[in-house]
């Protein structure tokens, strides 16, 4: 980016688990990463926002193990040279925008930031593009800004923000007079009576110069783990890998405490976009297409006689009858039903369930991996049976196992299949024996996906019995 791009730079931030989303969205492949709302992922919908001549290549910033995810899912979107910033520890909202501000500012200190979550559903995107156009203006005037979400209803899911007088300098924007902590509900309905309060919907736009000003007035010693942090970075492929020592020394704060709440130059610009943050299952329902009883169903549904429900299957057959202000969802693996009133409870059930090591709680039935996916189908004693699905092009690690042989019978597509000194050549029905402790990679060579089924046996079955010779996405 040279000094006079005026293009905005999209930050998008696609961590968290979003277990409140539950069966579906778990630490493996949490909600940013679905299509909840429409056949795009919550990821790629958000990109779409940012995405065209206004807009430079984005900065994504996400964990080590969604590093893949995230820049599979924006190719798909078409966005081109994304830069991709991976954290080596959670440090909340702050650290990761420090992080993205001294990105953009190695380019241009003047490059406009638009902070925002991965996982928003926004209906009205002329509208947001309104609200951003004015934002931009008290932006490049030394203000960080926020989008205020004209309430709806008395929410106790959301903060607020109370707004106070106009800017004389910058039409539509207010000044942001302060932040308010999620209310209850008796709070809520007053705010919405007196007027003047938005839900907080954590989107900001501000000048890479004026972001790290702020955070060196208020979070010196957070910059300065930062600043090592991107010092020692290293570059790969698409990434850009945070040293983890000096990232860790970072404190764990969101950009609301850390400077939204000190600054002088917070400032909010109301808007009605049809906004939600998606953060339950109640959530999606209001949002979703609902029939004339008020229930909206997605995949393979029957419903009787139910009122304002929702019901969800990602595979079996559901059948639902006579419930009232229900959630339903359906998954391989797991099943959740819960009143609508309870949504945010499932992410007690979360906690619960990986208090107890079960697995579902953080950990899909389909495990996603650079080159594609695999699926767990039979699991016995000293067996287990898998579906394993290759991206065109793409290629597994040159490995070997010290407990297991496994026998692949290629379903569709084709294979070139490394077995010690050998290389051979499958295709639909045919198969190749593994033997323990040979080396072995699986590669689709072909222009559609590949997919095979893969049985495993021996006396350990587990993931980590990978020993890793050569790997395309350099894991270890």
């Amino acid at each position: 980016m040279s000094a006079s791009d005026d293009r905005i730079v999209p930050v998008i931030l696609c961590g968290g688990t979003g277990s409140r989303l539950w069966p579906m969205s778990r630490e493996s492949y949490p909600k940013q990463f679905l299509p909840l709302v429409s056949d795009r992922t919550m990821l790629q919908e958000t990109a779409a926002r940012a995405h065209g001549p206004g807009f430079a290549a984005p900065i994504a910033i996400c964990n080590e193990a969604h590093r893949f995810l995230v820049a599979e899912q924006l190719r798909d979107t078409a966005v081109a040279n994304p830069r991709i910033l991976l954290e080596p520890v959670g440090r909340n909202s702050a650290p990761a925008i420090a992080a993205a501000a001294l990105v953009a500012a190695e380019a241009n200190p003047q490059s406009l930031c638009w902070i925002m979550a991965s996982d928003a559903v926004i209906a009205d995107v002329p509208a947001l593009h309104a609200a951003l156009a004015q934002a931009a203006v008290a932006a490049r005037a030394g203000r960080i800004v926020t989008f205020g979400m004209q309430p709806t209803a008395p929410e106790t899911g959301y903060g607020y923000i109370e707004s106070g007088a106009a800017l004389a300098d910058a039409p539509g924007v207010l000044a942001l007079t302060r932040f308010v902590e999620k209310p209850d509900a008796a709070t809520a309905t007053e705010f919405l009576a007196k007027g003047g309060y938005l839900w907080n919907s954590g989107m900001f736009v501000a000048t890479a110069a004026t972001l790290l000003a702020e955070l060196e007035r208020f979070e010196p010693e957070l910059l300065k783990a930062v600043r090592a942090a991107m010092a020692g970075a290293q570059r790969d492929l698409d990434f850009i890998r945070l040293d983890p020592t000096a990232f860790a020394a970072a404190p764990s704060i969101s950009i609301d405490y850390a400077v939204m709440e000190k600054t002088a130059q917070a400032a909010v610009v109301p808007a009605a976009l049809g906004w939600s943050d998606l953060g339950s299952w109640a959530a999606i329902w209001e949002v979703a297409k609902q029939d004339a009883d008020g229930n909206a169903q997605q995949g393979q549904v029957e419903l009787l006689d139910n009122q304002r429900c929702y019901v969800r299957s990602e595979g079996i057959l559901t059948a639902v009858v006579g419930m009232r202000d229900t959630v339903v969802v359906t998954t391989p693996d797991a099943v959740l039903v819960m009143r609508r009133n309870h949504a945010q409870d499932a992410k007690k059930i979360v906690d619960r369930l990986r208090a107890k090591g079960i697995k579902q709680a953080t950990e899909h039935q389909r495990m996603y991996r650079p080159w594609g996916h695999y699926e767990g189908l039979i699991m016995g004693e000293r067996f287990q049976v898998k579906k394993i699905s290759v991206r065109p092009g793409q290629k597994l690690s040159l490995q070997k196992h010290f407990h297991r042989a496994e026998h692949w019978v290629v379903v569709s597509g084709t294979a070139i299949v490394t077995r010690d000194q050998e290389e051979i050549l499958l295709r639909e029905n045919e198969s190749v024996y593994l033997p323990l402790g040979c080396v072995h990679r699986l590669v689709n060579p072909g222009k559609i996906p590949l997919t095979l089924i893969e049985v495993q046996a021996g006396s350990y079955l587990g993931e980590d019995d990978i020993v890793r010779i050569e790997d395309t996405y350099g894991r270890s």
